[in-house]
C-alpha cells in the first residue's frame, strides 16, 4: 500500500470507534451499527486513495454510514419507525461533546455485568477500539476461533437482554467499572504500542477520566488515565515522519508535556491513597519512574523493578512478568533479563515475547538465535514497524 493510502487506512481506523458510537445511538443496534460502519470504512479505502481525503473525514463517514444502514434496513424488511429515526437524525455535524458522550455509552454498553467480564473487555476492544477479532484474541491471549465466538455470543446477549445503550446510573456503577477500566487499560495499550492505533489511545484517554467522573470513589479509572496523560506526548513521538519507531531510550525529553506529566504524577499519588492494591495505580507508578527521568540513562530502574514487584502481588500474570524481565535486563544486563525472560511459561504465542527474546540475545551477540527469535515474533503477528526495526537491530 502506498504511503498515502497507508494514511487514509490509519484515519479510517481512529475513527471506527467514533462512527460506530453514533450509529448505536441512532440505529439502537449495535449488530447493524457494526455492518453499517464497516462498509463504511471498505468504501472510504477505497475513495479516499484515488479521489482524495474528504474535507470532513469523520462526517463523511458518518452519512455513508448512515446511508448502509438505511438500506440495511429496507433489505431486511425493518420496522419504518427505525428507518425514519436514522434518515432524519443529522448524524453528519454531531457536536465533539456528543460524540464523546457516545463513546462513554458505548463502553459501558459493552461493560454490562450481564456479560461476564472476558465479553466485556473483548467486545469493547472490538468495537470501542477497532481491533480484529485477530487482535482481540492475541491482546487476551486466547485462539482466535475462540474469541469469534466469545464476540458472537456477546452481541446476541446484548440483543436478547435489550441492553440499553446508555451511561448507567450511580447505584449501577460499582459492578461496571471493572470493565470499563479493563477495557481502558487495554485499549489505551493497543494504541500505545501501534501508532495506527493514535486515536484508539485518545479515546481511552477520554474514557478513563470520563469513567472516573462518573463515580470518583473508585481508584480503578484514575489509574488507567495516569499512565496516559504521561505518555500523551512520548506517544506522539513513537514514530518518525517516514515511519520508523522511535524508542523511549531515543525520545526527545524536552519536547514531552511537562504540564501533562505533572498533572499524572498527581494521579498517581491519588490513586495509590485510593487503592495501594489496585494494578492500575501500580502500573501507573511505574510510568511516573519513566516520566520523570530526565534521561533514558538516568531511569531509576531499581524502583521499576520495585514496583514491578509489587504488581506481581495484585496481578500476577505471564505479561508482567516479561515487562518485569525487560526492566531486570536494563538493571542488570541482558543475560538476567533473558533467563527471567525464558523462564516464563505460556507465552509462545504472544509476539513480545519472541520479540523480547531476539532483542535480548541481539545484545548478547548471538545473531543465529536472535533471527530465529525474531521470524517467530513476526510469525505471532508482531506489528510491521517493530518487526522492521527489530530487523534493523538484527542485521546491524
Amino acid at each position: 500500500m502506498s504511503s498515502a493510502g497507508d494514511a487514509v487506512a490509519r484515519l479510517v481506523r481512529e475513527e471506527y470507534g467514533r462512527v460506530l458510537a453514533t450509529l448505536i445511538r441512532v440505529t439502537g443496534s449495535v449488530v447493524l451499527a457494526e455492518d453499517a460502519a464497516q462498509d463504511a470504512m471498505v468504501r472510504a479505502l477505497e475513495t479516499w486513495p484515488r479521489d482524495g481525503l474528504s474535507d470532513n473525514p469523520r462526517a463523511w463517514l458518518l452519512v455513508a454510514a448512515k446511508r448502509q444502514a438505511i438500506d440495511h434496513i429496507r433489505r431486511e424488511g425493518r420496522r419504518a419507525d427505525k428507518e425514519a429515526a436514522a434518515m432524519e437524525h443529522p448524524v453528519d455535524d454531531e457536536p465533539a461533546e456528543v460524540v464523546r458522550d457516545d463513546l462513554l455509552r458505548l463502553v459501558f454498553t459493552c461493560c454490562h455485568p450481564f456479560l461476564s467480564l472476558d465479553a466485556q473487555v473483548a467486545l469493547a476492544l472490538r468495537t470501542l477500539g477497532g481491533l480484529s477479532t485477530a487482535e482481540v484474541a492475541r491482546g487476551l491471549l486466547v485462539p482466535e476461533a475462540t474469541m469469534a465466538k466469545r464476540l458472537t455470543r456477546a452481541k446476541q446477549k446484548i440483543a436478547a437482554a435489550g441492553i440499553p445503550y446508555r451511561v448507567p446510573a450511580a447505584e449501577e456503577l460499582p459492578d461496571r467499572l471493572d470493565g470499563v477500566a479493563t477495557t481502558v487499560y487495554l485499549i489505551f495499550n493497543e494504541g500505545y504500542a501501534d501508532i495506527g492505533r493514535a486515536g484508539v489511545a485518545a479515546e481511552a484517554l477520554f474514557a478513563g477520566p470520563g469513567a472516573g467522573r462518573a463515580d470518583a470513589r473508585r481508584a480503578d479509572c484514575a489509574g488507567p488515565a495516569v499512565p496516559e496523560k504521561k505518555k500523551k506526548s512520548p506517544a506522539a513521538l513513537f514514530f518518525l515522519v517516514d515511519g520508523q519507531p522511535v524508542l523511549l531510550a531515543d525520545q526527545d525529553r524536552t519536547r514531552w508535556d511537562g504540564r501533562a506529566i505533572k498533572e499524572g504524577v498527581e494521579l498517581v499519588g491519588v490513586a495509590l491513597r485510593r487503592g495501594p492494591d489496585n494494578r492500575y495505580a501500580v502500573q501507573a507508578a511505574i510510568a511516573a519512574c519513566h516520566a520523570l527521568a530526565p534521561s533514558y540513562a538516568e531511569t531509576n530502574w531499581e524502583a521499576v523493578v520495585s514496583w514491578y514487584d509489587v504488581l506481581l502481588t495484585v496481578h500476577d500474570t505471564p505479561v508482567v512478568r516479561l515487562n518485569r524481565a525487560a526492566a531486570v535486563a536494563e538493571r542488570d544486563g541482558p543475560a538476567a533479563g533473558l533467563a527471567l525472560v525464558d523462564g516464563i511459561a505460556d507465552l509462545e504465542s504472544y509476539p513480545w515475547w519472541h520479540a523480547s527474546r531476539a532483542e535480548l540475545l541481539n545484545r548478547l551477540g548471538d545473531k543465529d538465535a536472535a533471527r530465529a527469535a525474531f521470524e517467530k515474533a513476526v510469525a505471532a503477528g508482531i506489528n510491521a514497524p517493530t518487526a522492521e526495526h527489530l530487523r534493523r537491530r538484527i542485521s546491524g
